[in-house]
């Protein structure tokens, strides 16, 4: 059994549809290191996660950021703080008279088992936009991937595509690997 601690249950779906054990949603709020590096933060999470838990089953964390080029890579760790703080919309508004809109999803998973820690990253790269679309969450209205949005995109078309979904792929893979 893998013990996903997550308050979401958007992501907890998603790593069921991807891992062949069982998945269990854990909401424990773990202490989030302030770092501008994803490995840091969930290396450090998985560990004080497993701890308070226990020792009946690996845990697995998450943290997602989204880089923005033209912004040296800001909000990236920060995306929920500013998000939270500022809104999608001021970050269209830094990015929108910028040449260079690129930017780039990115979450790594860290697995705790009480030996190892072992990270698995996914990213998809896209660019910012002006807000639109109704569906997702965050900064899917600004995110644009192939021409669309994700919050243009069905549930079913952003997960097949997703930064998560890249990074739950790659540690379904180690799992079978070890087995």
């Amino acid at each position: 059994m893998i013990r996903f601690v997550t308050g979401n249950e958007g992501k907890v779906r998603e790593a069921r549809e991807y891992l062949p054990a069982e998945v269990e949603q854990v909401d424990y709020d773990y202490a989030e290191v302030q770092s501008d590096d994803l490995e840091t933060i969930v290396r450090r999470g998985a560990r004080e996660a497993y701890e308070e838990l226990g020792a009946d089953g690996g845990v697995l964390v998450d943290d997602t950021g989204l880089f923005v080029e033209a912004l040296s890579g800001f909000p990236g760790p920060y995306s929920a703080y500013v998000d939270d703080t500022l809104g999608i919309e001021r970050v269209w508004e830094l990015v929108e008279n910028e040449e260079n809109r690129k930017a780039a999803f990115r979450t790594v998973m860290a697995y705790y088992d009480g030996e190892d820690v072992a990270t698995f990253e996914g990213a998809v790269r896209g660019r910012i936009v002006a807000p639109r679309g109704d569906g997702g969450f965050g900064y899917d209205p600004i995110f644009e991937y192939d021409g669309e949005t994700f919050a243009e995109m069905s549930t079913d078309e952003k997960n097949a595509i997703s930064h998560r979904g890249r990074a739950l792929e790659k540690f379904a893979d180690w799992l079978a690997e070890r087995e």
